[in-house]
């Protein structure tokens, strides 16, 4: 009985530690596969030493030999400084904070190029910023921006190289001058918006007074206009009236010639005799003497028969 009491527990206690054994070989194997994500590079070393950079993928390790020792970021990244103290070139000082656009392109030289990496561009950009700023002087510092953007990122990016850095961008996000030179600024932009103001309101009257002076002369315009347009019109109208009375005389005159010319046509048709061609001649007699003319020269035919006419009234009258 004692015998197979030990063997057992001798057979379960060797299988028990082959277990164990087998387990801590698994999680040894599986502690060496690693997998580096998208935008990630993985630096290894082995015994101490650099032994390569492993990209996107299913990577193995020499397990207690090789270890990661440092996982970098790929992905563009953005750092916002604290406000630094510049002095410009009229020895104002002001406070300028800046924001810093990079991304990591060589992760070897980034992970052995420098101890802080952050703190490097930190220190790197403050000291880029006075430099350029005190060229500079106040006036053109608060209007030259783009200016200063540029500069910046093209001296960060070539101080930056050598740790495997690439500065992108640059952006100035505030700058804080002294609060007396803010007042001073307020009063003249004040001063500008009041002159701006002036000068919109002179343009506006100057503009006013010539569209109220272009607006009398075309009424002027027009009510001479309309006062030619009316002038024409009452000359064609007596013009009319004139030519329409000319018409009416015409015609009447016309009438009275075809009166008299049909009248002859009758006496000539009805062969009137010597009595009534006399009696006509009265007639226009007549209408001579309702004339200015003070002297009348009557024919001898008419003065016969009115010797005639009287002879015969006399007779008559007996």
């Amino acid at each position: 009985m004692d015998y197979y009491f030990d063997s057992g527990f001798a057979f379960s206690f060797s299988t028990v530690l082959v277990i164990i054994l087998v387990i801590l070989v698994l999680l040894v194997l599986a502690s060496c596969i690693k997998i580096v994500p998208q935008a990630q590079a993985f630096i290894v070393e082995r015994l101490g030493g650099y032994q390569g950079t492993w990209d996107v993928g299913v990577h193995f390790k020499v397990p207690f030999i090789d270890r990661v020792a440092k996982r970098v970021n790929l992905k563009e990244q953005v750092v916002d400084f604290d406000p630094q103290p510049v002095i410009t070139k009229d020895n104002v000082t002001m406070r300028i904070d800046t924001v810093v656009f990079f991304q990591i392109t060589d992760p070897k030289l980034f992970t052995y190029g420098v101890e802080n990496p952050i703190m490097a561009i930190e220190n790197l950009t403050a000291t880029t910023l006075r430099n350029i700023i005190g060229d500079m002087e106040l006036d053109q510092t608060l209007t030259s921006r783009e200016v200063i953007n540029t500069k910046m990122r093209s001296s960060l990016d070539v101080a930056t190289d050598p740790w495997g850095i690439k500065v992108n961008r640059v952006e100035l996000k505030n700058i804080l001058p002294p609060a007396q030179i803010v007042d001073a600024m307020e009063k003249q932009m004040k001063a500008e918006r009041e002159r701006r103001e002036a000068i919109l309101k002179a343009e506006g009257e100057k503009k006013s007074s010539i569209l109220v002076a272009e607006g009398n002369k075309q009424s002027a315009i027009l009510d001479a206009e309309a006062e030619k347009q009316a002038a024409i019109l009452r000359a064609e109208a007596e013009k009319e009236k004139m030519i329409r009375e000319a018409e009416g005389e015409a015609e009447a005159i016309l009438k009275v010639q075809q009166a008299k010319a049909e009248g002859i046509r009758l006496i000539k048709e009805a062969a009137a005799d010597q009595t009534v061609l006399t009696l006509k001649s009265f007639e226009a007699l007549e209408k001579v003497a309702d004339g200015q003319a003070t002297k009348i020269i009557i024919p001898s035919e008419l003065q016969n028969v009115a010797g005639t006419l009287k002879a015969m009234a006399e007779v008559v009258k007996d």
